[in-house]
C-alpha cells in the first residue's frame, strides 16, 4: 500500500483526481473523508491543503504528493520531484503599479514587496544582489500597493487579468510552475514498485491527452508525402487495400494540428478519413 496526498479542494484537486481516474485508480471522492482508499489499486488518498503537502511527504505522513512546484520550492522540505504532470501551469512574478518605469531588478532596492512566497523571493533578490523589504501576507496580495501596504507584489500569475484589474503590470517572471509528483526520499521495497507503476500509468494518460487517432484511405503513390505530413510516434502504419493502388494509413496527431493535417492529406488524395478518440499511449 502506498499513500498519496492531493489538494483537498480547488482546481488542482479536480485535475489530480482526473489523472488518477485516467490511470485506472478509482477513489471515493467524498470530500467529508480526509483519507480514502482506492478500490482498484493498493493506494490511499490523503486530502490536504496544498501548502501542507510538501511537509507531509517530507516527513513520510504521505509517500507521494501531487502539488504545484511553487509550493515545493517555497516550503523547502526535502522531497524528491519524480514527475512533471503538465497541468496547473502558472508563474510567480513581480509586479509594480501600472505606469511606473521599470529599470530591472534594482528597481526593488529599498522598496517593500508584498508576497505569500517569501522564500522564493528572498532567493531571487539574493541572486540579483537586491536588498528589499519583504512583507509576507497570506492573501489578497494584489491589493497591497493600492492600500499602501507595499510598493510592489510577488505573486502567482495565470492570465494576468487580476494584475490588470488592480492597476499592476508584470515586470519579472521569477518561477514557472506546474503540478508535479513528489515522493518521500528513500522509499523502499514495495512502495518503489508501486511508485514506478503509477509513474508509468500517469505517463501513458498524459501522453494521450490532446491526441487523436487518424485512419484514412490513400493512393499508394501519395504514401511518402503522407508520411512527411504525419510522422507519428515512430512512423504511420500503412496497409494495402483490396483495391489495387490504394492503401490504408493509420497515425496519431495532436488535436491542435488536426484540421491543418487533414487539409494537407486531402490535398494529396486522402479520403474516408476517420478521427477517433485516443484512450492511452503506451510507450
Amino acid at each position: 500500500m502506498i499513500r498519496i496526498a492531493i489538494q483537498a479542494k480547488g482546481r488542482l484537486n479536480e485535475q489530480s483526481l482526473d489523472l488518477l481516474r485516467e490511470a485506472g485508480v478509482q477513489v471515493d471522492e467524498n470530500r467529508r473523508k480526509f483519507l480514502t482508499r482506492s478500490t482498484s489499486f493498493p493506494l490511499e488518498v490523503l486530502y490536504l491543503r496544498d501548502d501542507d503537502i510538501p511537509q507531509a511527504v517530507s516527513m513520510g505522513a504521505a509517500d507521494l504528493g501531487i502539488v504545484g512546484y511553487n509550493e515545493v520550492a517555497e516550503k523547502g522540505f526535502a522531497v524528491d520531484t519524480v514527475q512533471q504532470l503538465g497541468f496547473g501551469a502558472c508563474r510567480i512574478s513581480l509586479a509594480i503599479p501600472k505606469g511606473e518605469s521599470y529599470t530591472g531588478p534594482s528597481y526593488f532596492a529599498g522598496r517593500r514587496v508584498a508576497t505569500s512566497y517569501p522564500r522564493i523571493l528572498r532567493e531571487f533578490f539574493a541572486r540579483e544582489g537586491v536588498e528589499a523589504e519583504i512583507h509576507e501576507i497570506a492573501g489578497s496580495v494584489e491589493i497591497a500597493p493600492a492600500v499602501g501596504m507595499a510598493e510592489a507584489i510577488f505573486d502567482i500569475v495565470s492570465s494576468g487579468g487580476t494584475l490588470v484589474s488592480n492597476g499592476l503590470q508584470e515586470v519579472e517572471q521569477v518561477l514557472h510552475s506546474e503540478a508535479v509528483l513528489i515522493a518521500t526520499p528513500g522509499l523502499g521495497g514495495e512502495k518503489v514498485a508501486l511508485l514506478e507503476q503509477l509513474k508509468f500509468r500517469f505517463g501513458a494518460a498524459l501522453d494521450s491527452r490532446g491526441m487523436k487517432y487518424l485512419l484514412m484511405n490513400l493512393p499508394a503513390e501519395s504514401v511518402d508525402r503522407a508520411i512527411e505530413i504525419l510522422p507519428a510516434m515512430r512512423s504511420p502504419t500503412v496497409m494495402p487495400l483490396a483495391q489495387t493502388g490504394w492503401c490504408s494509413l493509420h497515425s496519431v496527431v495532436r488535436e491542435q494540428e488536426l484540421w491543418a493535417k487533414i487539409e494537407a492529406l486531402k490535398a494529396i488524395g486522402a479520403e474516408g478519413i476517420l478521427v477517433l478518440a485516443l484512450e492511452k499511449i503506451i510507450k
